[in-house]
């Protein structure tokens, strides 16, 4: 058997235990609050983990931390054998399997509060709240059978009282249950999410999902305390921060804190003042300190390895922030458009749809907005695009910037890219791409690496059709981003590519409408780098040595300081050592061992990247121009290259129409049909409507979402 066999056989053999694990820690969340738990399993775990090392937080650390990093270790291994296996083996991939599987990720809701979700989704979304309620419902039952008289005496001799103080009790522990998945879904370079076959742009729904019941249910568990001390007269209750236990003060206060995060959230305010829910959602960082104080460091353990994994993250994105990317050129649309060209070290690999991240200080220091790269790493190996429509404060101003200022440089920081470990379109017939305006720039990057599977590696790539949907013909000049710039020449003609450009709101093309794009370049400076992997290329390996090693010492360090500072003075009681000062320790341990441990891997891969980058001849990269033949200039203009030519060819414009997307998607012919949609939010619903409504067996509606 070669290496490549063995590698297969492993990555098997690591899934295969990565779901067991998972299955295993979803199983201690469902026995948590039962009697067989509380009266067998957790006196004998307590007894064999509360150590004069660990205290208390042993068996929370071990039974609810380790399995899941233990997992996103794993998952990294697993995804770099995959990466390399996929990297070495592109032409020897198969078409997915047909069946059942299919119809489960077809989508079954397409209008609603949860927007577009497919059975898949549906079932787990049911199974989580089946999971919260029995949490809850648990709790009550084993809460309410333990009512004696001294403790109905205790809340004031009414046993409605004593009820609504489990009950109050009980929503917390459901809110917690929440917390503990709450970031899974926005770690962005986490290995979890690709191992589940998500991106973390696509699990952005999760996010809200949780985070919308986590504050209902933290809401409701803070009310039914507020309530219970009103109507037992204890409302001093309310200014009470306990030396040891659960404290109130810090409880209110991240309570405070969530429901200003939370109120912001709401579409209504979400889409009118962006920047006002972009602030307030740095709040999770008061409510997290607060929360962490209110439950003290041992409980703080159950739903430590999401935010963990979180913070791993956030300290990478921070350290890739701090370096200024150089940016080659770009390139100004009359249509309010931007391509932004950045310069990217050969090694940096994405995949197509990927998201960057993009900060301009000079416009404003702390905002960060995601663009979809409309590159691909394989065609483009030295450069990488992005298109920013102007659609907000921020965006007009870097457009105006760019077109009417002489800069030789502009400062940008990035984070990314981000997107999904591997993308298989090959297994389509035909690939369906529908957008709506700006919406069309997540497939320039699919077609793109379509080209280069199409024309370097000769495989069989999908016949393409872009339906694209524009309001103005001024609109059109996005095509001309549509073809790649290179130098090696290429023919689109047998790729087997369809445009159909509808323009919903003119009759025909408007003289008015016929400007060129302006190309503004930029001046290399000392201080700017080419984009690349904050990891380096074995990225995924690297994340597992943080996860593992931060862990490791995280563990280390606490051990010492439980045994030689705390323990010497509680003795593992809880009632003597200060519960919010173990908590603030236990956070400062966890700070600086992810710290430590992340700066020195990304510190070493710099190290690298600089020593591979001074063997290296350092290139300018192609300059980019506009479509020849484009369909928004003089139809009669010369046509200069073979690819456009094609691409013009290929090319049906619509004036004053609709697309009949229910007629195309009908005609379109294959076993298989992918369905791509990125646009408005009726287009995306329409499209979605049409592949779950049983119209064709062979159309694959793919969740794949653009926006965040």
């Amino acid at each position: 058997m070669d290496g490549e066999g063995i590698m297969k056989i492993t990555r098997r053999g690591i899934l295969l235990l990565v779901m067991v694990v998972c299955v295993g820690y979803l199983m201690m969340w469902v026995m948590m609050q039962t009697m067989v738990y509380k009266s067998t399993w957790q006196p004998k775990m307590q007894a064999r983990l509360n150590t004069t090392y660990f205290g208390t937080q042993g068996p929370n650390l071990v039974v609810y931390t380790f399995p899941v990093l233990f997992v996103a270790v794993a998952g990294s291994i697993y995804l770099h054998w995959g990466t390399k296996l996929y990297q070495n083996g592109v032409n020897k991939r198969k078409g997915a399997k047909k069946g059942w599987l299919a119809v489960w990720r077809r989508p079954v809701v397409v209008k609603g509060p949860l927007g577009i979700v497919s059975g898949t989704e549906l079932a787990f979304f049911f199974m989580f709240i089946a999971l919260v309620v029995w949490y809850f419902s648990i709790y009550l039952e084993g809460g309410f059978s333990r009512i004696t008289t001294a403790l109905i005496h205790e809340d004031g001799g009414e046993l409605w009282k004593a009820k609504l103080d489990f009950v109050a009790l009980g929503l917390g522990l459901a809110g917690n249950l929440c917390l503990s998945f709450l970031f899974f879904p926005v770690t962005r370079g986490s290995s979890v999410l690709p191992l589940l076959g998500v991106t973390s742009e696509a699990s952005i729904k999760y996010h809200i999902w949780l985070g919308h019941l986590t504050m209902l249910l933290f809401t409701a568990h803070g009310s039914c305390y507020l309530l219970l001390w009103a109507v037992t007269g204890s409302l001093s209750e309310v200014l009470k921060w306990q030396h040891v236990g659960v404290a109130n003060v810090p409880g209110e206060l991240a309570l405070l804190a969530g429901l200003g995060l939370w109120a912001a959230t709401f579409p209504c305010i979400r889409r009118k003042f962006f920047e006002l829910f972009f602030y307030t959602h740095h709040l999770y960082i008061i409510f997290i300190f607060f929360f962490v104080l209110h439950v003290g460091a041992s409980f703080m353990c159950i739903m430590l390895p999401g935010f963990y994994l979180f913070m791993i993250d956030r300290c990478l994105r921070f350290l890739q922030s701090r370096d200024r990317v150089r940016i080659v050129s770009a390139r100004v649309l009359p249509c309010d458009i931007l391509e932004l060209n950045f310069s990217k070290s050969p090694v940096l690999s994405y995949t197509p749809t990927s998201i960057l991240f993009v900060n301009v200080p000079s416009i404003s220091k702390l905002q960060w907005h995601p663009y979809t790269i409309s590159s691909s790493s394989s065609l483009e190996t030295e450069k990488l695009s992005i298109v920013v429509k102007v659609e907000g404060s921020w965006t007009k101003k870097l457009y105006e910037m760019l077109a009417s200022s002489s800069l030789d440089r502009l400062e940008v920081s990035i984070e990314g890219p981000y997107g999904p470990a591997s993308t298989n379109f090959l297994r389509h017939d035909t690939l369906v791409m529908v957008s709506g305006g700006s919406g069309i720039t997540p497939f320039f990057s699919i077609i793109r690496e379509l080209i280069y599977l199409n024309m370097t590696l000769k495989l069989k790539t999908p016949k393409l059709l872009l339906i694209c949907a524009f309001k103005k013909s001024i609109d059109l000049a996005m095509l001309d981003l549509l073809p790649p710039v290179s130098s090696a020449p290429y023919d689109l003609s047998d790729m087997q590519l369809q445009v159909e450009v509808y323009v919903t709101r003119e009759q025909e093309l408007k003289a008015e409408n016929l400007k060129q794009l302006q190309t503004k370049w930029f001046k290399p400076h000392a201080s700017d780098a080419p984009i690349s992997p904050i990891l380096g290329q074995n990225g995924w390996l690297w994340l597992a040595a943080i996860i593992s090693s931060s862990f490791t010492g995280l563990l280390l360090f606490m051990g010492i300081m439980t045994r030689y500072y705390i323990y010497p003075i509680d003795h593992n009681t809880n009632k003597i050592f200060s519960s919010a000062t173990k908590a603030v320790l236990n956070i400062l341990l966890i700070c600086t061992c992810i710290a430590i441990s992340s700066s020195a891997a990304v510190l070493w891969n710099k190290k690298w990247t600089a020593m591979e980058a001074n063997h290296i001849t350092n290139k300018e990269g192609i300059t980019p121009r506009a479509t020849p033949g484009s369909l928004s200039y003089n139809p009669e203009r010369e046509l200069e290259s073979l690819p456009h030519q094609s691409f013009i060819q290929s090319t049906n414009v619509h004036y004053g129409e609709r697309p009949d997307l229910k007629r195309l998607l009908s005609d379109c012919e294959g076993a298989s049909i992918g369905v791509l949609v990125c646009g408005p939010k009726r287009m995306r619903h329409e499209v979605a409507a049409i592949c779950s409504s049983g119209l064709a067996d062979n159309l694959h509606f793919e969740s794949i979402s653009f926006s965040w």
